[in-house]
């Protein structure tokens, strides 16, 4: 899991002076009405610490429910960053099984696809450029593409035309899905 945003951190931070601020505002209502009994709930000094108290309250329990909602927010978010993670990598390993790439250019092909250059997929596998780009010539020629921008692109339409989540627990079509007819 990711780190908790700075927006994350900062709307926690205020919760809890929001929520030190209401428990201050309840401590002196109460020791005011202990002090003067109920009366002095209309008094021109209780009545704005009452009304101040319900504002914290209320922007508190706010703030929880906003909270709460990025939250959910972004682990929907990160899952769904997981299954487009993982269906790019079945996608690119059936290509490569179908192309009959060896183990060398299977890597040369996952780097390419990941957008590093051929000096830094030398520099990672501790290659010459010459024999990067000499797999990546069998890897063109395997795949039937002539670059770069192809065997992305192959890859890329590829995954865009099938469902990410091959079918739901509930047993029911994904959102915005025709039914069948």
């Amino acid at each position: 899991m990711t780190s908790p945003s700075s927006r994350q951190i900062g709307l926690t931070a205020l919760i809890l002076f929001q929520s030190i601020c209401v428990l201050f505002f309840i401590a002196d209502v109460i020791e005011d009405i202990q002090a003067e009994g109920w009366a002095s709930v209309r008094d021109a000094h209780t009545m704005p610490e009452l009304g101040a108290t319900i504002g914290l309250v209320l922007g508190v329990a706010f703030e929880i429910r906003y909270l709460l909602r990025l939250l959910r927010r972004q682990a929907q978010l990160e899952r769904q960053m997981s299954v487009a993670a993982g269906a790019l990598h079945e996608v690119m390993e059936n290509y490569f099984r179908d192309w009959k790439l060896t183990p060398s250019e299977q890597d040369i092909a996952a780097f390419t696809i990941k957008g590093y250059s051929i000096a830094e997929i030398a520099g990672f596998r501790g290659s010459a450029e010459a024999t990067v780009k000499t797999h990546l010539n069998a890897i063109y020629r395997k795949a039937g593409v002539t670059g770069r921008g192809q065997l992305t692109s192959l890859l890329i339409e590829d995954l865009l035309r099938a469902p990410l989540v091959e079918g739901r627990a509930d047993g029911g079509n994904p959102p915005n899905a025709s039914a069948p007819g």
